[in-house]
């Protein structure tokens, strides 16, 4: 089993359909397991700690790799907006179009949703533009974060509650503009579903908006305690997989981490030999740029595949191929 390498292919935001994908990398063994971390799911976002016993462990990334919810977001950001400044955002109805276009462009550049707030207020005041966003978004953040008296946890909260909200007075509407890539949640199913793997989501959504999500659009059932959400926690991605490879089974296990956010896994490059054994991939449908891309394609480490591969390596293991 295994996971041919692809060049990286042109496509410089989200897209609403995932590329092909295939697969042929030797099969390894089973992994470790973990616990859920989140907000309001119950204590799910605590930290990696229970084991599995099944041959090959995928961690996922969520939004970009089985969802794409850019439209969804960018709308919940607008709405935010709209209930933190309604003095500036209440006036500018006729300006939400463009905004929610050029949320989609900036979409690569978001960590977490609530950015999407910050990010609709900075392009409807036309405060940066989407070039400067995409080419230094983590430095231009504090400031907007600053000069609008944010602050984080006050933030996350409240771009929650407007995910709540809506989702209360109309859960399909809420849902319709989160799109489940064609074929994952498929794939996903078929490796849950054997005992030669394990499927975990790590991610940065609040957990209860990804499982609805998943099981709502994807017939997709991710068990609570698999799904870790940093929202809260802020627990990094990399002392997930840390967790998740010390609770491995055994050196046997094979560890797969699938990302769309390039920068997430070079993180997982500078921690060294300490996560070394984790096979790390860049999906070529996400969240990323043709740029990305390429720099992914030059780091021996990462390899950038597309959707019949990713597909086609999720259905090899679960077969125990």
């Amino acid at each position: 089993m295994s996971f041919a390498v692809r060049a990286p292919i042109p496509v410089a935001r989200a897209s609403a359909v995932a590329p092909r994908l295939c697969t042929d990398r030797p099969a390894r063994a089973p992994i470790g397991a973990n616990r859920d971390r989140t907000s309001t799911m119950a204590r799910a976002e605590a930290s990696a700690s229970a084991g599995t016993g099944a041959d090959v462990v995928f961690a996922l990334d969520f939004d970009g790799v089985v969802c794409d919810s850019e439209p969804e977001s960018s709308i919940s950001g607008w709405k935010h907006g709209v209930d933190l400044w309604p003095e500036v955002f209440g006036p500018a109805d006729a300006e939400k179009g463009r905004v929610l276009d050029e949320l989609r462009l900036v979409r690569p550049v978001v960590e977490t949703g609530f950015e999407n707030t910050l990010l609709a207020r900075a392009l409807l005041e036309k405060i940066h533009t989407v070039d400067d966003i995409i080419a230094d978004w983590g430095g231009l953040m504090p400031g907007l974060m600053e000069r609008w008296g944010c602050d984080r946890g006050e933030m996350v909260a409240g771009y929650g509650k407007i995910r709540d909200d809506w989702m209360a007075a109309d859960l399909d509407g809420w849902l319709a503009p989160n799109l489940v890539y064609p074929g994952v949640a498929e794939a996903c199913i078929a490796a849950e579903g054997s005992a030669n793997c394990d499927v975990f989501i790590v991610t940065t959504k609040q957990a209860r908006f990804a499982q609805a999500i998943m099981r709502q659009k994807g017939n997709l059932r991710i068990p609570d305690e698999r799904v870790f959400s940093q929202t809260v926690s802020g627990l990094p991605k990399t002392d997930v997989l840390a967790d998740l490879q010390a609770n491995a089974r055994d050196d046997a296990v094979r560890l797969v981490f699938v990302e769309d956010k390039l920068s997430t896994l070079e993180k997982v490059c500078k921690v060294g030999a300490a996560l070394e054994r984790w096979e790390l991939y860049l999906v070529d449908w996400g969240y990323n740029t043709e740029v990305e891309r390429a720099r992914a394609a030059a780091n021996p480490r990462i390899t950038v595949v597309g959707a019949d591969q990713f597909v086609g390596t999720l259905r090899a293991a679960a077969e125990g191929e």
